[in-house]
């Protein structure tokens, strides 16, 4: 399969894989803490790809270490704990939607950390996009019209995170193949901080085999499977076949198919709310070019 065909397969598959994962955080939030959502969604992952990482341990890029801890964290572990905190206070859309910021911060990082070059086109949708965000936040969540700023600021931090992972991939992991990638971050980097931020929850201590437990972890289990192993792999490879701008527009599919989510299980947009989602997506379209992001 030619590059240019692959990366709009992974960028349609992984816009309905991510965008189903804030629905997903949500149901897992009826059934355990944020803290645990985000440390289990990260340790079931390390345990199903840990097989992967022993036995390319051989493969470790010891050279890229630094890049590699900084790109896990950044990219897989902090972020699974603020979607979490932030979606109980607003909706899953509203997460889908402030998450479609990341090609803004993929610009932002890439200029000033990178070095990649940025057009007037790209920051003209950079503070069209903002403004949308704005709106979000002033317009309160659809279920209660209350302003939501911390929860908003969370997001917005953890999709930040999101932007530098990628950014630092595509600059300094490229020689490291996608799967044995995920595999390192999973099954080495990230295994153990998981665990034992999922010891701290008390989640060993309380935990019981009940169904509402079950159910938890069945929605868990979905979310870090899909949409975090498999899904990651997915991105590293897009990563490879195509520039950080082109991959971080996956999120202009997400907020798509994160709202009917939120739709099909009862969340409402305020007009307020509609009219910033609308405007975050017109930044991001005004911002697309077909100048790839190169280093200056």
């Amino acid at each position: 399969m030619n590059a240019d065909k692959e990366k709009w397969i992974l960028l349609i598959v992984l816009s309905i894989i991510w965008g189903s994962s804030f629905i997903l955080i949500k149901k897992s939030l009826e059934h355990f803490s944020p803290y645990q959502v985000g440390a289990l969604r990260v340790l079931i992952a390390g345990i199903i790809l840990m097989p992967v990482a022993i036995s390319k341990y051989k493969l470790f890029p010891k050279k890229h270490l630094k890049w590699l801890l900084l790109a896990a964290f950044t990219g897989n572990f902090f972020p699974m704990f603020l979607f979490p905190i932030a979606e109980t206070e607003v909706s899953s859309s509203i997460a889908g939607i402030i998450n479609s910021m990341m090609p803004i911060f993929v610009i932002i990082v890439g200029a000033l950390v990178w070095k990649f070059e940025t057009t007037k086109k790209q920051l003209i949708g950079t503070l069209i996009s903002f403004s949308g965000v704005c709106l979000l936040a002033f317009g309160g969540d659809g279920e209660d019209g209350k302003f939501k700023l911390i929860p908003i600021l969370l997001l917005l931090l953890a999709t930040f995170c999101y932007a530098l992972s990628t950014t630092t991939v595509k600059s300094k992991l490229m020689d490291v193949s996608s799967t044995v990638l995920s595999a390192f971050v999973f099954g080495f980097v990230l295994f153990f901080p998981s665990l034992i931020a999922l010891t701290f929850t008390g989640f060993f201590s309380t935990f019981s085999f009940d169904e509402s437990n079950l159910t938890g972890l069945f929605f868990v289990s979905l979310l870090s499977i899909f949409g975090t192993g498999l899904a990651m792999m997915m991105n590293y490879r897009l990563l490879k076949v195509s520039t950080p701008l082109f991959a971080s527009t996956v999120t202009l599919l997400m907020p798509i198919v994160a709202i009917i989510w939120g739709i099909l299980d009862g969340e409402k947009l305020s007009a307020l709310q509609f009219v910033g989602a609308s405007i975050i997506i017109a930044g991001l379209i005004f911002l697309r070019t077909k100048t790839n992001m190169i280093k200056k």
